[in-house]
This record gives C-alpha cells, structure tokens and sequence, in this order.
C-alpha cells in the first residue's frame, strides 16, 4: 500500500514563526535548500522523512503535530455549509479543493465559515421576525454560544496552559490530592466560607459575604466538579482572561460563555488529572465504570475527559465524544479524530448513541464506518440526571465515545468483538451523505442529481444519479 503524503506547510510555518526563523535560517537547520522550503510550506511539496527527523531532533518538535490540527474538520464543516440549500444552485467544489483550501488558506476557509454561521443567523432571525419587530434592542448578531463552541471545537478541545495549571494544583509535586480537601484548604485560605444547603441550585457564591455554597441534591461528583469549578475562578483568573484575549470574541456574550467553560476545563482537568488519569486510562483499558470510582467522577466526566487527551508528547488514544437529547439533538461534541459531527442539527439515527435510551444502564457497542471509508469502533450509554426531589425533572442523554477501529484492541468493551465483521454504515449529515442506499435518509444529498420515477417506489422516493 503506498504511503500517503504528509503536506503541512502551515504547520511548518506556524513553527517558523513562533521560532523567529526566517526561511533562510530555517532552511539551513533542516538541512534543505530554500526553495525546497518555500515549496514544502506552500504545499507544493510533501514533508520528507529527512524534515520530520530534523524537526525532531533539532527543535524538539512534536512531529505528530504535523498531521493533527484542524484541516479535516474545517473540510467537515465546509463541506456541511456548502449542502445548505442557499448553494443549491451553485457548482459545489469537489472534496479535494477543499482540502486544499483547508490546508493552505486555513483564515480564508474560516472566513467562509464564518461568513455562512452569520447567514443562517440572520436567516432564523429573519424566520421569526414577528418575535423581534418593535423591539428597539432588536439586532442581528453572532451567537455567543456557536462562538465558544467554535473556539473549543478548533483547539481539538485541549488547551495546554489551562490543562497543566489544573494538574499543577491536584497533583503538587506529582502527588495526587483528594480534590474535595484540596479545593476545600484552597478555600478556607482565601478566606472563603464553605456551607451545603438544600437549595436546588448546585452552586451559588456571594462574593460580599464570601461564603460559597453546594446543594446536598447534587451528585457527589457533581459536587467535587462544581467546588472545583469556583476554585477555578477565584484562583486562575489572570490564567482564563489571557486565554480569552488570546481567543478575540467578538462579543463580551461569548466572553463570558467562554470562562464558565475554561473554568469549567479547569475543574474536569484537576478532578481528572492529566498524567494520573492518562495512566489509570491505560491500565484499566479505559474502562468508564472503574475509571469513575478511581477518581469520584461520573461516567460523562470521564468519557469527556478522554476525548480531551491530546497533550504534545502524551496523547492518549484520539476519542470522539457525543452527547444528545432525547430528540437527537446534539447538545456537546468534541472529536479529536476524523470524525466531525454535524455543526447543525442532529446526528446520523443510524448511530448507536440514538439506541441507547432503549436501553437504559447498559453499554452499546458498535463498528461503524463512515462515508469516506473510515472505520469506528463506538460506545454508547444513556446518562439521566435526576433533580434531587421528587417534583425536580430528571434530565435524560445519551453519550457517545469512540475511537478508530485500530485503537479498540485497548478498550475493555471490545473484548469478544469480530473488529473484522460487519461495520454498520454511518453519516454525518444527509446533506453531504454519498449513500444511495440509506433507509433513514431524511434528504437527498446536495452534490448528485436525483431521478423520479412516477411508475416506482423503492425505500425511498426517489433515485440518487451517479
């Protein structure tokens, strides 16, 4: 099987401008000519092997880091902007221009997303304008939320500084602390009254009386989550906002978002320390039941931690994880392999996440293989979370974690798995799904042309043309 080229001169340019290099200088410590540089960062020119060991040996580059990054999934969501139906009647670019576009005009291809997440915006504003006439605040703008989403879902959900900071203060020194005793000392130096109530808000924190107080309805890893959270933003706080300056949203909305959600980074990183949890992964063989009573998390907590092990020089196997309601909308995603979810709207029915509210309590296993011929080993649970009385509503999801099917052999749920059987058919979107045969499609696929036939009716009412 021939070897696929390694095309990454925006990584290698990135490199060389964090080093300060000019391409002369650059060229000189990778032993190549300057042309042959200037070719390889403008993808003219794949990445030699003699490159990638210089990369290695004289920078101590992470060379791993030359085939992540964001190209895949910019081409995902691309290609899922590109089958709204506002294109229907342009030419839509074969996959492989847009993989170039991804990789050598990565800020043009996110100014296109960009540019498309406003539209549908205005469009849904524009839908319900009965809602919004009269009113003088009435405005079209970014959704703070699809903001923050778009920062996470663009660091591969791993952000170093943030991550190192939480280990630094549960494990001092590379001991691990209880967290609850840790946030609880942390606390009381601050000076920082710590009291449970009855209340069914999970946290609240007055900062005039400095008293900070849990719900006893909560979970005890809800509690340890929540306690660790508020420690986050009483004593990272010069940490959160320098990565929010870093981030550039555009509305203090999205700012604001943005910190709850590093703060809340922080807490699942310090109750799930990055090199304590990375080997308790590995020598339980990512087992979420025993990885949840080893550290006092959930099942969520720890499925969502593994898709965030991605640290350079430590990474941990490449997860996706998935959770949605239970009308199938995805409510959090997070993938570092290729496997991108659908930016709008829901994921394929024909996942196993979806089957998982029928089963409630039990593990779902399943091989997937998605329309570019990738394969998945797929695990899926339903998740409820009870309100803590009997008049509070429980909360009910599914979550879905996943790895490439080359990965599953160290996962304890593929044990008595034929990982050579049969792998079910999988999409992202039916907009941009390639399969004519889908009994579950919901629309026919943007790119081909369709046949009618008046005369004939198969599963569905109509014929995908070639």
């Amino acid at each position: 099987m021939a070897t696929q080229k390694l095309y990454a001169g925006v990584k290698l340019r990135e490199l060389r401008g964090r080093l300060g290099l000019t391409q002369k200088a650059f060229a000189d410590k990778l032993s190549v000519s300057l042309p042959y540089l200037n070719q390889m960062e403008n993808n003219h020119r794949p990445v030699s092997a003699s490159v990638v060991l210089a990369l290695a040996q004289e920078f101590g580059f992470d060379v791993t880091e030359l085939t992540s990054g964001d190209a895949e999934r910019i081409v995902s969501d691309m290609r899922e902007a590109l089958a709204d139906p506002v294109f229907s009647s342009a030419t839509t670019p074969p996959v492989a221009d847009l993989r170039l576009a991804a990789s050598n005009a990565p800020a043009l291809a996110r100014a296109f997303l960009e540019l498309h997440r406003a539209y549908r915006q205005t469009h849904e504003r524009l839908a319900s304008l009965d809602e919004a006439l009269g009113r003088e605040d009435a405005s079209l703008r970014p959704s703070p939320w699809e903001e923050v989403r778009d920062f996470f879902h663009y660091c591969d959900n791993y952000l170093d500084a943030v991550d190192r900071a939480a280990e630094h203060f549960a494990c001092p020194g590379g001991v691990r602390r209880d967290p609850m005793q840790a946030a609880g000392e942390t606390l009381e130096r601050m000076g920082v009254r710590l009291a449970y109530s009855d209340a069914p808000a999970m946290r609240a924190y007055d900062p005039e009386s400095r008293s900070f107080t849990l719900s006893t309805r909560a979970s005890g890893p809800t509690q340890r989550f929540q306690l660790l959270y508020q420690v986050a933003i009483l004593t990272q706080n010069d940490l959160l906002e320098a990565t929010l300056d870093f981030a550039r949203f555009a509305t203090p909305e999205a700012r604001d978002i943005a910190k709850i959600g590093l703060a809340n980074y922080f807490a699942g990183a310090a109750l799930l320390p990055y090199r304590a949890f990375l080997d308790a992964a590995r020598s339980t063989r990512h087992d979420l039941e025993r990885l949840a009573d080893l550290f006092g998390a959930s099942i969520e907590q720890v499925a969502h931690r593994l898709s965030t092990m991605q640290r350079p020089g430590e990474k941990g196997i490449p997860f996706f994880f998935v959770r949605v309601d239970q009308a199938g909308t995805i409510t959090k995603r997070h993938s570092a392999t290729r496997l991108q979810f659908a930016r709008f709207g829901g994921a394929c029915p024909l996942w196993n996440v979806h089957r998982a509210f029928e089963t409630p309590g039990r593990f779902l296993r399943q091989l997937a293989e998605t329309p570019d011929g990738v394969k998945y080993f797929c695990l899926a649970r339903d998740v409820s979370k009870p309100g803590g009385s009997f008049h509070a509503p429980t909360r009910r999801y599914a979550i879905g974690l996943g790895c490439e099917v080359q990965h599953a052999g160290a996962l304890v749920y593929a044990d008595g798995m034929d990982l050579k059987g049969r792998f079910e058919p999988i999409g992202i979107s039916c907009r941009i799904c390639e399969r004519r045969d889908c009994h579950q499609r919901s629309v026919p696929p943007l790119e081909r042309r369709l046949r009618v036939d008046p005369d004939r009716r198969d599963l569905l009412p109509y014929e995908i043309a070639d």
